[in-house]
């Protein structure tokens, strides 16, 4: 955009010559300070609307090249086309300046959003004891790096717990909930024993958050949600699905969805039935690797209009590591949808190491806190 001016008159410059008098090409000159003001300041815009007028005087009576007469210069329509140019120009410096003042205005929101993510979105360690983690979110708007999408991994007593959400509707209401949901989930991870117990004590703040908003579309608001727990004593994963797509177990010659068909109901929703939550455990040993995702993921259309084959895709790329999958996953579902998302997504993954690995993933760690001596550095 920033080169287009230059272009617009290198065309009129190269038709000038080569089209009959009477079609005075030098016309389209009017547009230049608009087409300045799309990418430009407006003392820029000025600069442009003062060369505009001198082209459109130099053109206008120049026999050499433009094969009119210098009587041409002051013929009435070329004074009209001086004054058209001026006034063009009056108006694109308008233009300039309303489009700067909204782009820094776009530019602090921005980064206020990208502020606000961290606090919210914080990213999850690369590594929690025995496990390797990653994750990402992506937007469905190119302006936008907040939503409604939420993620978080606590280390606890109990083992590792793993939250994974997305909150109905869209917009600030949308971020305030995912807000209060990991607020919650951050003070009771470590205090509740039982992983049901840990879900219900969310589901009790969500709903009194929904009644101290009040109103019947704020009080209807929930969210849906997987809890999962790694213990670090035993090979096995316990997961708490709230309405949520199932997580899917990845290992060599193996890539299926954990669901039973237990699913309980969205979060702030549990009240309506009784016993609504139900603990699921599945075997997890070293080497395998669980991925947490929402609906963004699979409800990802190509322009034909057919979903994202989630499955399909991670049974053809076969074991990755947590960083290689999920950004193989990211730059995919970009490719499928041409760039045209419809929804936020997020995805978090979370890798057992074997045991050999795990301890001498530890003994670096503890090679770098104490320096090779066994003493601590200085």
């Amino acid at each position: 955009m920033r080169w287009l001016p230059v272009l617009y008159v290198a065309g009129v410059l190269l038709l000038e010559p080569i089209t009959p008098v009477e079609w005075p090409v030098s016309f389209a000159l009017i547009a230049l300070p608009l087409v300045t003001a799309f990418a430009h300041p407006p003392v820029i815009v000025a600069g442009a609307t003062v060369f505009a007028i001198g082209l459109e005087l130099l053109l206008a009576g120049t026999p050499c090249c433009a094969g009119r007469s210098v009587g041409y210069l002051w013929e009435r329509h070329y004074v009209a086309a001086y004054a058209c140019t001026a006034l063009v120009g009056a108006l694109g410096a308008i233009l300039a300046a309303h489009r700067t003042r909204r782009e820094r205005t776009l530019a602090d929101v921005r980064f206020v959003a990208e502020i606000a993510q961290r606090v919210l979105l914080r990213p999850v360690p690369h590594r929690i004891r025995n496990l390797l983690l990653e994750s990402f979110y992506l937007s469905a708007a190119a302006e936008a790096r907040i939503g409604g999408d939420l993620y978080e991994a606590v280390p606890t007593a109990y083992g590792v717990r793993l939250l994974i959400g997305d909150v109905r509707g869209k917009g600030l209401l949308a971020v305030e909930t995912a807000a209060a949901m990991l607020g919650a989930f951050r003070e009771a991870a470590p205090d509740e024993p039982d992983l049901r117990a840990l879900v219900e004590r969310v589901d009790i703040s969500m709903t009194r958050r929904a009644d101290r908003l009040g109103g019947t579309e704020l009080g209807e608001r929930f969210v849906t949600a997987v809890f999962a727990e790694v213990p670090e004593d035993e090979r096995i994963v316990r997961i708490v699905n709230c309405g949520h797509p199932p997580p899917l177990l990845i290992r060599p010659g193996e890539v299926r969805e954990l669901d039973r068909g237990q699913s309980g109901p969205p979060l702030n929703l549990g009240m309506l039935v009784g016993d609504p939550y139900r603990v699921e455990v599945y075997p997890f040993g070293p080497g395998d690797q669980l991925l947490l995702y929402t609906d963004g993921v699979t409800e990802t259309r190509d322009p034909a209009g057919s979903f994202y084959p989630l499955l399909q895709r991670l049974r053809s790329w076969g074991p990755m590591p947590p960083p290689e999958l999920l950004e193989r996953l990211h730059q995919d579902l970009l490719a499928y949808s041409h760039d045209q998302l419809q929804d936020d997504t997020a995805a978090l993954t979370a890798f057992l190491l074997p045991e050999g690995a795990a301890e001498a993933a530890g003994a670096d760690q503890d090679d770098a806190v104490t320096g090779e001596s066994g003493e601590p550095p200085p």
